[in-house]
């Protein structure tokens, strides 16, 4: 499996698959599950961020994005967003995208790397976030409408970059 950056040309569709799969289930992300087509633009491909894909055997199994946290004085901490095509969950398509953005963080000059709602009850997010030394900083109350759960609690976690090791 290897990572490489997104080309919106070839890349779009298989990207939008994965993407409108992970949010039609409305259980971790705040996208609108009826999201169009036509917002993966904003969403996946603006010009602040950077797109990446895994690939293994020409398939693209999962993407991510990572751009600044905040705007101006708050642009030296990073945030990213992961999805992984459901057809290829346990293959540690997740972990590998998790890594590559840490080490994408440090190379362009990040000092951390911010999530800013990690739904509580997407445990597996969660454990594998954690594994990677980012610790829960906050939690929102009732911060997310889950499909099937109702309000459920967000948290913020957080990784410091200025550390040397990227912690598996």
């Amino acid at each position: 499996m290897e990572i490489r950056p997104a080309d919106k040309q070839t890349d779009f569709d298989k990207i939008w698959e994965i993407f409108e799969n992970v949010i039609s289930t409305g259980d971790t992300y705040v996208f609108d599950p009826n999201t169009p087509k036509s917002s993966l633009d904003k969403h996946w491909f603006a010009e602040y961020m950077n797109t990446f894909v895994a690939i293994d055997n020409g398939e693209i199994l999962g993407t991510y994005i990572i751009k600044p946290n905040q705007i101006d004085l708050g642009n030296h901490i990073a945030n990213c967003s992961y999805m992984v095509n459901p057809k290829y969950h346990g293959r540690g398509t997740g972990k590998l995208l998790c890594e590559h953005s840490i080490q994408f963080a440090k190379d362009n000059g990040y000092l951390g790397i911010q999530f800013n709602i990690v739904v509580s009850t997407n445990e597996g997010a969660v454990k594998l976030w954690e594994k990677f030394g980012f610790d829960i900083i906050g939690k929102t109350p009732k911060a997310f409408r889950h499909k099937t759960l109702g309000f459920v609690d967000a948290f913020i976690m957080y990784k410091d970059l200025t550390d040397a090791a990227i912690t598996k």
